[in-house]
């Protein structure tokens, strides 16, 4: 599985007046690059604290006493909240459970999808800017060191091929921009003239001319030699008749001669908007070593590929095997580095295995340690390792909490003991003050023990990667590198204007369900039902294209037959898009057909983890059976069985299994000591004692397992 997300031994507290609310207890998940992880449990059980916990959104009296939340190299629990605007919305957006605490009732839907995605297009150029120049002055460096080696190329043919690279890029943007105006503006115009045509037999005629010359206006935006050519006389004939009759238009008796001009010019677009766009990267160096080459011509395809051969030949092999040298010497450079790395992991293990620690100790321990390994660090890898990446700061702040853990603790068992002393005295007199807030420690042994886990993960995994003698493609490599750095030229010129952003919104709008988008873009919420609300906010989510969608709970707000419509929805859209999806709800139904994999929590801790199949079929802990018992369904013809009482107080976790009392199968040992994660099957694990071989045979309820035997035969039947 490729991962996307990380979270190791997250550890979540909030203060309250009446003591720290343990609400996430040592939890570990990862979430797999285009797959959907389902978090299920009751209210309280921590879902959503973990959710926010990603987004950086915690509420202010939250401690994260531990844990690492690790994406694309970076600890999100670390960043700062500048920091976190790169990602949050971004990259990871979220999705809450009622539409309309996430709208602004008294701003209009357009402008709410329109806002984000002018801001997010802005900070995408700022960052595109930032990684070209760094990847290219990596790369640039690589390329010299392997010259230096005495490769098959030389430095003077290095630096030749460098600077070609980036005059190629440079024209290739210019002629890449010049198309896009003219592409955007034929595409607008023509969705803009297929809607007035659905539209002109409905609308008032004064709100339609108004939109149409909006349209108007952007006719004469559509001339390229690759879209509208400047000599095409059909066109200009075509809009200006269109221009007439739409400024003229006043009665809905003039709407069949409008309605038949927008046709034909509608029509005239469809022909010229191109369905495959010209390679300009490659068109930059034809024209750069052709000057004057006719390169205007309407086969696209024939185009691409007389100037691809032609960059393939004189330029592209040359560079792709100057780029692979330098990815080679970037990596066997990074593999050296690891090795005296792995050496100096080794010796500081002691350092921080011993009792009593020493700080000055640890500390050079550990500055000359994050020297090392951001040295072993190959920067041009564009799939990140995100041990090396998140070490230093994760290292620094376990040692800063033990460090001033050990003071701060003796502070607070004073404060406390005196606050109680205080609260005994006057209660002995009869008054009541209100009892102390309980002493808020560090756990100095987790802590400790956390030095040490990061020491010896990092040294294991170079341990892993020094011993492999994998052979690399890198040439393959470097024309993923190639598309990289023009990708990112490209979005440093991508400027996201108010016209695009609404007609990617209307996009969006229609892509999420919405009838009539473009008339309902200019609706505000309270204008929607609560199914289209959520649809709405799924297209805010939606608008920077993020990497991860959080759904919190994102049906319990609606109805059942919403419900269905909006989770086909999410499948569709995760499909359609690549999304990584984690998906949070107090119903195991919900996901039965969407997840990939369940991890089932209760009380902040995950109690089972595995593949929907292995939930569904094969349930191991008695909180995933009470879920499964509670569940309903067409055949089940007994009654549903409640799970009884209440989750536990949090402020003072059970010391065994959080579920003990509740749990009709409990034995001695789930109320006095807390069950591992026992494996089951290396994708399924489950936190009970009645996986110890000792432990006594338990079968499912009777309820369960019926449900199980159904849906099998439903399977075996679903697949004669």
């Amino acid at each position: 599985m490729d991962k996307i997300l990380d979270v190791k031994n997250l550890r979540i507290s909030f203060r309250t007046n009446n003591g720290t609310v343990k609400a996430v207890r040592d939890i570990n998940l990862e979430l797999g690059k285009g797959e959907t992880l389902a978090i299920v449990g009751e209210s309280g059980s921590g879902k959503s604290v973990t959710a926010k916990a990603m987004l950086g959104i915690l509420a202010p009296n939250s401690i994260i006493e531990n844990g690492e939340i690790v994406y694309d190299g970076k600890d999100l629990l670390k960043l700062s909240e500048e920091e976190f605007h790169d990602y949050r919305g971004n990259r990871i957006s979220m999705i809450f459970q009622d539409p309309m605490s996430s709208l602004n009732p008294i701003m209009r839907i357009g402008k709410q999808l329109t806002e984000a995605m002018i801001l997010n297009g802005k900070a995408n150029q700022r960052a595109a800017k930032k990684e070209l120049s760094e990847k290219t002055r990596l790369l640039t460096k690589a390329m010299l060191g392997a010259a230096s080696e005495g490769g098959a190329i030389t430095s003077a043919q290095v630096n030749s091929l460098t600077t070609q690279f980036k005059e190629i890029s440079s024209k290739a943007i210019r002629l890449s921009r010049e198309f896009g105006r003219a592409y955007q503006a034929a595409a607008e115009c023509r969705d803009e003239l297929a809607l007035y045509i659905t539209d002109i037999k409905k609308d008032d005629p004064k709100s339609l001319v108004k939109e149409m010359k909006e349209t108007a206006g952007k006719l004469s935006k559509v001339f390229s030699p690759y879209v509208v050519e400047e000599g095409n006389t059909s066109y200009k004939g075509k809009a200006e008749t269109f221009k007439g009759l739409a400024s003229a238009y006043r009665k809905q008796d003039q709407a069949d001669e409008l309605t038949a001009a927008m046709k034909d010019l509608k029509d005239e677009l469809e022909r010229q908007i191109p369905q495959e766009k010209p390679d300009f990267f490659a068109m930059a160096y034809y024209l750069m070593k052709q000057p004057g080459a006719q390169v205007h011509q309407k086969d696209i395809k024939a185009l691409n590929d007389k100037t691809q051969a032609y960059l393939e030949e004189h330029f592209l092999k040359e560079f792709i095997q100057a780029t692979a040298a330098g990815l080679e010497y970037s990596s066997k450079t990074s593999l050296k580095a690891k090795k005296a790395a792995l050496d100096a992991l080794k010796k500081a293990l002691p350092v921080y295995e011993k009792e009593k620690l020493d700080k000055g100790e640890c500390e050079r321990t550990a500055a000359s340690l994050i020297h090392l390994v951001d040295q072993s660090i190959d920067r041009l890898a564009l799939k990140k390792e995100n041990l090396p990446y998140v070490f230093g700061t994760s290292l620094h702040s376990a040692i800063k909490k033990y460090f001033e853990g050990i003071p701060h603790n003796r502070k607070e068992e004073k404060r406390f003991a005196n606050d109680q002393a205080k609260y005994e005295k006057n209660a002995a007199k009869g008054r009541d003050i209100g009892k102390p807030v309980p002493a808020l420690l560090v756990d100095l042994d987790l802590e400790h023990s956390n030095m040490i886990r990061i020491v010896k993960n990092l040294s294991d995994l170079y341990e892993s990667q020094t011993a492999q003698n994998a052979k690399a493609d890198y040439n393959e490599m470097a024309r993923e590198m190639i598309h990289h750095l023009y990708q990112q030229e490209t979005k440093v010129v991508h400027k996201v204007t108010k016209g695009m952003a609404k007609h990617h919104a209307i996009e969006l709008m229609e892509e999420v369900g919405i009838a009539e988008a473009r008339k309902r873009y200019n609706q505000f919420p309270f204008e929607f039902s609560g199914g289209m609300r959520q649809r709405i906010v799924i297209a805010i989510a939606l608008a920077a294209n993020p990497d991860i969608l959080i759904c919190d709970e994102p049906t319990t707000a609606l109805d059942v037959t919403i419900q269905s419509q909006i989770l086909e929805l999410i499948n569709k859209l995760k499909e359609e898009r690549k999304l990584s999806i984690i998906f949070i709800t107090h119903d195991l139904g919900v996901v039965a057909n969407m997840a990939d994999r369940i991890a089932v929590m209760y009380a902040g801790k995950i109690v089972e983890y595995g593949t929907a199949d292995e939930i569904f079929y094969e349930p191991a802990h008695p909180y995933t059976w009470a879920l499964l018992s509670s569940m309903p369904d067409l055949d089940t013809k007994e009654k549903l069985e409640a799970i009884p009482g209440t989750p536990p107080n949090m402020i003072h976790p059970p010391n065994g299994d959080a579920f003990a009392a509740r749990n009709k199968y409990a034995m001695e040992i789930d109320f006095e000591e807390q069950p591992p994660m026992f494996e089951i099957t290396p994708t399924h694990h489950a936190a009970t004692w009645l996986l110890h071989p000792n432990a006594p045979k338990v079968e499912p309820p009777k309820i369960v397992t019926d449900r199980i035997e159904r849906m099998r035969k439903l399977e075996v039947d679903a697949n004669e």
